[in-house]
């Protein structure tokens, strides 16, 4: 089965793929908000790639009350379930980006280049989160 994970922010949505075992960075693509614009460029992305499932990052807080992103997070998961008819779950991406970037920390990397890759790193952790656990 052939994945696909999203981290979707306000200006930025970050995309990682997998083959089911291990998550992989993708690509960002930026859309200041323009959430159709989004959907067709995944379009490209779900029919060249074959996915057949989508893992999209929820964001809660750390009480686990729902953020204030999460009601957009929630219509972009039903427009991604009625363009596509594929199965869309949602995943806990509560510290993502906190351990994309302790990661691209580790990795010496500049502080200018960890604000453009931090979504695209976070989609990863996203759906390699959701890979271990279903596998448990």
């Amino acid at each position: 089965m052939t994945y696909l994970g999203l981290d979707l922010g306000t200006k930025t949505l970050g995309i990682s793929k997998s083959n089911g075992v291990i998550a992989t960075n993708y690509k960002t693509i930026r859309h200041d908000e323009n959430y159709d614009y989004l959907i067709s460029e995944l379009s490209k992305i779900i029919e060249s790639e074959h996915i057949e499932k989508i893992v999209l990052g929820f964001p809660k807080n750390m009480n686990n009350s729902l953020s204030d992103m999460a009601s957009i997070v929630l219509d972009f998961k039903e427009k991604l379930e009625k363009r596509f008819k594929i199965e869309v779950i949602l995943e806990d991406e509560r510290l993502t980006s906190k351990i994309s970037n302790d990661v691209m920390i580790m990795g010496d990397i500049s502080r200018k280049k960890r604000k453009k890759k931090v979504d695209g790193i976070a989609s990863v952790v996203i759906l390699q989160s959701y890979l271990d656990r279903k596998d448990r």
